[in-house]
């Protein structure tokens, strides 16, 4: 009773080592994953082999695939010693061999692996590069399985495994989640063989080459500049280090809270201006302050910044329990509540605290309102419908109105937003949003209105209200062509 595992290495029989000949030469029979290998037509005549490639066909994926084989491997080694022969090393890109370890040592049934040339070297030396510099290799089905692959773009990357341009399409969509559709790139089909070929091309174009076979392997070059966020770490490590930057080195958390906060405000103001390549910068800058904040915990001991973005992974997937979990919705209301509850849990909120108690101070005024209001609304202390809040904004105008003394004058005022805020919300529409966007329009209109009193040599100062009027409406009317 055992089982043998032996790796083919990467193409013709010349690349099988000499423990792996032996065995291979003197065994009756061989178990194959499968028979599609360049080394197959070398073996001495005689021997008996069985390929897998037929459950490839009637199974509904490879984890399928993998389990049945393994199953089957498992049971003809209780029956005696078998010879289980795999492409390349057995412990590179063979989930098979991985399965089978583990489950026969559970029975128990004794495997030995015999190592074999993996696919890796003959790459390696088809495209003359070390591997010790920071080499990434990758299975390409796993890559092509991601909506944004766990690869490191300031180094390079080798996928294996691209044996069809379906598979190629899939890993191409895949990576341009990371690198540009011109990203120069290179499909090495044959590595080691007489008729190799290194075909360099760009990514967006992987999947159209008509050389793609189950030999074939994709080589993707490191960015020409450096774009990971662990990247970005050591860039703000080296600024905090005693020979960085001095003004980085004073920083304390609390002396960025000021460029944090106006960071946010400038990212705000890109996204309303729908100006992306200002957002773009923008978020960098934000980003840098969120780096910045935990390069300083890490330094106090605090926290690193590993340490914030599992935590943010892990709260993510355990918010979305109908997204990794077998949670139903049936609309964003009822992931929202679903939301809630989880983090009441979390935060081991009671039943009989303020569903106040956890709303942020610091807000601006109008966003603090609507959250205000929107728990509230959600526990029935809300108006029944729109009618309500109309009929209270203009009974809060009356009292404004009625008022004489500055302090009752400035409460009046504030319940008038916090109604007005209400109506927003009833509309679904983010207040503080709203006003941001007021002003920019207002801003724009006052600068075209002085611009035209400029060009036509009028003096605004001395301009009558409805002077001014009348370039007003022009400034909107030309804004509103621009737009």
């Amino acid at each position: 009773m055992g089982i043998t595992v032996v790796g083919l290495g990467p193409g013709s029989s010349k690349y099988l080592t000499r423990e792996a000949w032996e065995i291979l030469s003197t065994a009756a029979e061989i178990y194959l994953r499968t028979e599609r290998h360049p080394a197959i037509s070398d073996l001495p005549e005689g021997l008996m082999l069985h390929g897998f490639d037929f459950i490839y066909q009637s199974e509904q994926d490879f984890d399928s695939v993998y389990r049945k084989i393994v199953e089957t491997l498992l049971d003809r080694g209780r029956e005696g010693e078998i010879v289980y022969a795999v492409p390349g090393n057995p412990f590179v890109g063979e989930s098979t061999v991985a399965a089978l370890i583990k489950e026969a040592a559970a029975i128990p049934i004794p495997v030995k692996v015999v190592a074999g040339l993996s696919f890796i070297e003959p790459v390696l030396n088809a495209l003359g590069i070390d591997a010790l510099d920071g080499l990434q290799v990758y299975d390409a089905l796993s890559v092509a399985e991601s909506y944004y692959p766990s690869l490191h773009a300031d180094k390079a990357v080798l996928l294996g495994q691209v044996y069809n341009r379906f598979i190629a399409g899939e890993v191409k969509q895949s990576l341009t989640a990371i690198y540009p559709d011109q990203h120069p790139v290179a499909l090495v089909h044959k590595a080691g063989e007489a008729d190799e070929v290194v075909e360099l091309i760009p990514l967006y174009e992987i999947d159209r080459s008509n050389q793609i076979s189950y030999l074939t392997s994709l080589f993707i070059p490191a960015l020409p500049v450096s774009s990971t966020v662990p990247a970005l770490a050591e860039t703000v490590a080296v600024l905090r280090s005693p020979n960085g930057c001095p003004w980085d080195i004073e920083q304390t958390p609390q002396s960025m809270r000021e460029g944090f906060l106006e960071e946010a405000y400038e990212v705000l103001e890109a996204i309303e201006l729908q100006d992306n390549e200002n957002l773009r910068e923008e978020l960098g800058d934000m980003l840098y302050h969120i780096v910045m904040q935990a390069q300083m915990a890490s330094e106090g001991g605090d926290f690193t910044l590993s340490d914030v973005v599992s935590g943010i992974e892990t709260k993510l997937k355990r918010r979305h329990p109908h997204v990794w979990g077998d949670w139903e919705v049936n609309n964003t209301d009822e992931v929202l509540a679903n939301w809630e509850m989880l983090k009441k849990q979390e935060k081991g909120r009671s039943d009989n605290q303020s569903l106040l108690d956890d709303l942020l101070k610091n807000l601006p005024a109008l966003s603090r309102s609507q959250k205000i209001q929107n728990r509230v609304g959600k526990a029935g202390f809300d108006w029944p419908d729109i009618s309500g809040i109309y009929d209270k904004v203009e009974e809060e105008i009356d009292e404004l109105k009625s008022t004489e003394v500055p302090v009752e004058r400035t409460a009046e005022l504030g319940d008038l937003l916090f109604v007005i805020v209400n109506l927003a919300r009833h509309y679904n529409v983010d207040a503080e949003s709203a006003l941001r966007e007021a002003n920019r329009r207002f801003e724009q209109r006052f600068r075209l209105v002085e611009e035209l009193a400029n060009k036509r040599d009028l003096d605004f100062k001395q301009m009558s209200l409805a002077e001014m009027n009348v370039l007003w409406e022009e400034a909107k009317e030309t804004l509103a062509k621009a737009d």
